[in-house]
């Protein structure tokens, strides 16, 4: 459980945001979400790797367009946060205040998910016609951008179309965030590639400052986005990914979803963190 006695002014299911009046603290607990429930257990380094690896993107990624990360050294804590220095190593971002955008930019490299479904039914994903005999985790001929509304804790993100985008955001910003979550995905897949991880799939969130559109939140994390191993790939199967698929999988065959969720085992909390760590030093070559 989060150790800080100070009151988080918001809190996602994972992170926790406190407000420093011209930037936030952003930390990054270990709770774990599934089925848009958070549930009673925490996964080991979770935090850890999702503040270490978006810190790992934010830096490779700078050349392609800026983001809102100001520091994750222990050595730039606010004052006040200082007590809790040893918790908060490497799982919290000093972040700049932006004004985000409020849709969710999905890329999808491959077919899997919610796209294979709306593919199978009218050989379309989120409206954009697709070629006749994909299957499960195709390659697409090229990445889609399929943007979706952002939804409350509880609720449900819904695919948008382009157009419907734009009239929530302006052509022009339409355009940019299209550009943008296509050219951060073609770069991260490519250094993924090379370390023998494909990213099927992810989400960016963006937003502005000073009139300047960047890259913001979590980035390319077992979060957020679907990893799978290189060598184990195959098409027309569901693949082995680093993510929640133990939990998921377990959750599917002990739990109808109704009422509170379960406790975990702890052999699928200690594979889940395995494969979050698993993510993050394949990824960045480091150890957590």
């Amino acid at each position: 459980m989060n150790p800080i006695d100070i009151k988080p002014d918001a809190q996602g299911k994972v992170r926790d945001l406190y407000d420093l009046g011209d930037k936030l603290l952003l930390v990054a607990t270990d709770r774990i979400s599934a089925f848009d429930y958070i549930l009673p257990d925490e996964i080991p380094n979770k935090g850890k790797v999702l503040t270490q690896l978006s810190c790992f993107w934010f830096e490779l990624l700078s050349d392609v367009v800026d983001n809102h990360l100001i520091s994750a050294d222990v050595a730039d804590l606010p004052e006040q946060f200082k007590p809790w220095s040893e918790y908060l190593d490497g799982r919290f971002m000093l972040v700049r205040k932006a004004e985000m955008f409020p849709v969710e930019c999905i890329v999808r490299g491959y077919l899997t998910g919610s796209g294979l479904k709306s593919y199978q039914a009218d050989g379309t994903v989120c409206g954009i016609s697709l070629p006749a005999g994909l299957t499960e985790a195709s390659k697409l001929p090229e990445a889609l951008f399929t943007p979706s509304t952002k939804a409350e804790i509880g609720g449900h993100d819904e695919n948008i179309s382009f157009e419907q985008c734009a009239k929530l955001v302006g052509d022009e910003a339409a355009q940019d965030l299209r550009d943008l979550t296509l050219a951060v995905y073609t770069k991260a897949a490519n250094h993924a590639a090379e370390r023998g991880i494909i990213i099927a799939d992810t989400k960016f969130e963006f937003g502005v400052i000073d009139g300047k559109v960047i890259l913001a939140d979590e980035v390319l994390t077992p979060d957020s986005s679907r990893f799978w191993g290189a060598d184990t790939y195959k098409e027309g199967e569901v693949q082995p990914s680093f993510d929640k698929q133990f939990v998921r999988n377990w959750l599917n065959a002990n739990w109808d979803r109704t009422g509170e969720p379960p406790h975990l085992p702890a052999d699928v909390i200690q594979a889940t963190s395995q494969k979050y760590t698993q993510a993050y030093e394949l990824i960045t070559g480091r150890s957590l």
